[in-house]
């Protein structure tokens, strides 16, 4: 049987054992394209089930989380936690709560997780969690009493040598706050290391706020120096305004961009003379309201319930939203109108479809398990201050992430190189998170 036939034969097993997850099938199908090429240069990497089992979680969690609202009705929502491989190290992912999360969501995130952390050089391995809890129009104590209800199930599977959560959408620093004051009461004991994003009074990090944002920025940089371009005067679209997007506009604009256009749910802002961060993080975090209300207030700007932020002209395209919010007719739009790189803030933003476009038209693109990686990085950043009880300035911590998305870009710009893929940063990508993986695993056994 022929590689091809292999992995097809795989992956429509794979298809018939998890229905009805597509995205989880986009991910999976996007890494097997890539390894078919390693699979013809290495063939031991198909000994052992190693394919099957890396596609396998080794655990997955569905729990009941009941909690009552300010009602005191009783509402129950279902939890999650896939921990995909640990290979690496500890499972490490954020938990998302959001009325989309499903098991198929969790999946593919949790499988992309294993490469991204792989990319970080840090010994951390690769799992998701959530719940389809909506923390959007609940009361502070409702969101607290729904922390502590979820927590109460995920404390048993969870510790800072088996598994830490951190943040993710819907859960900020407020969440995460609520989860670990709920785990400390549970354990009995202040373990520290057992989720990232903590406030820094009780054992968070600097930049760990930026880091996703900064880190997506800072690889988006390297991967325009590689090309001849420099993000000082380009004009860039950053879609979102969560938390990755508020931090990759703002040091995009520190290294001399123009922002011209964010984004939410309910429509887009063109913002030709730059964002106001301040203004944006204020409405965003503080006032929880929808990115109109920047239009309302800042110089310039407008904003536009229909359309698509794509149809912006720009030379840098950020995608930090969410999973398949950039398709092939968006794709095709963004090369009509210049854009000649795309980095991934989101996790898996851009569709097939728009990746092949990407490919066609010459754009340069870096997929998320790369340019997303900063966040993970920095949380892992956080775990060594806390296993050491040492505090790190922000510079330092900067510097850290900077390196360490520096070295990712390199890796995978020389992995898509020997290869034979020079300047495919997915094959590259995809192929060095695996090979690190892959290696661990043969190494430790049939597991």
């Amino acid at each position: 049987m022929s590689i091809d036939e292999q992995v097809s034969s795989y992956y429509n097993m794979l298809l018939k054992r998890n229905a009805g997850e597509p995205e989880f099938h986009q991910a999976v199908a996007e890494v097997l394209a890539s390894l078919k090429i390693v699979l013809e240069k290495d063939p031991h990497y198909a000994d052992y089930g190693l394919i099957q089992r890396l596609c396998e979680p080794e655990r997955q969690l569905i729990f009941r989380v009941p909690w009552i609202d300010d009602n005191g009705v009783v509402q129950v929502n279902r939890g999650f936690r896939v921990q995909f491989n640990s290979a690496l190290g500890p499972y490490k992912g954020g938990l998302r709560f959001h009325p989309s999360v499903n098991l198929g969501i969790i999946k593919f995130l949790g499988f992309e997780q294993i490469f991204k952390n792989s990319l970080t050089g840090l010994p951390i391995g690769g799992g998701k969690g959530g719940s389809d809890f909506d923390p959007k129009g609940k009361s502070e104590l409702e969101v607290m009493r729904f922390c502590q209800s979820f927590m109460t199930e995920l404390h048993n599977h969870i510790g800072e040598y088996k598994d830490v959560p951190a943040g993710d959408i819907g859960v900020g620093g407020r969440e995460v706050g609520f989860l670990f004051g709920q785990y400390r009461r549970l354990a009995g004991q202040h373990e520290s290391g057992v989720l990232t994003g903590k406030g820094l009074a009780w054992g968070g990090s600097l930049v760990r706020t930026e880091a996703t944002g900064y880190g997506c920025v800072y690889l988006t940089q390297e991967m325009m120096r590689a090309h001849g371009a420099d993000m000082s005067g380009a004009k860039v679209i950053v879609s979102g305004s969560g938390n990755v997007a508020i931090y990759a506009a703002q040091k995009a604009q520190e290294l001399g961009a123009t922002v011209i256009g964010v984004s939410d749910s309910s429509g887009w802002v063109h913002t030709p003379n730059g964002v106001d961060v301040e203004l944006l993080r204020d409405i965003k975090e503080n006032r929880r309201e929808r990115i109109n209300c920047y239009a309302e207030e800042a110089d310039g700007a407008t904003f536009h319930a229909d359309g698509t932020i794509w149809s912006l002209e720009a030379d840098v395209a950020l995608p930090c939203a969410t999973q398949n919010e950039l398709n092939g007719d968006h794709a095709r739009t963004l090369a009509d109108n210049g854009v000649r790189f795309v980095a991934e803030g989101a996790n898996m933003p851009s569709t097939p479809e728009a990746i092949e476009v990407f490919r066609e038209k010459g754009i340069h693109f870096a997929p998320g398990k790369a340019a997303n990686a900063g966040g993970v990085a920095t949380s892992a950043l956080e775990m060594q201050q806390n296993a050491s009880r040492d505090s790190w300035s922000f510079e330092y911590t900067d510097q850290r992430l900077h390196k360490i998305m520096s070295k990712i870009f390199r890796t995978m710009s020389r992995t898509a190189e020997e290869y034979g893929r020079e300047g495919d940063y997915v094959t590259g990508a995809n192929i060095a998170g695996f090979k690190k993986t892959a290696d661990a695993m043969l190494a430790q056994g049939v597991i």
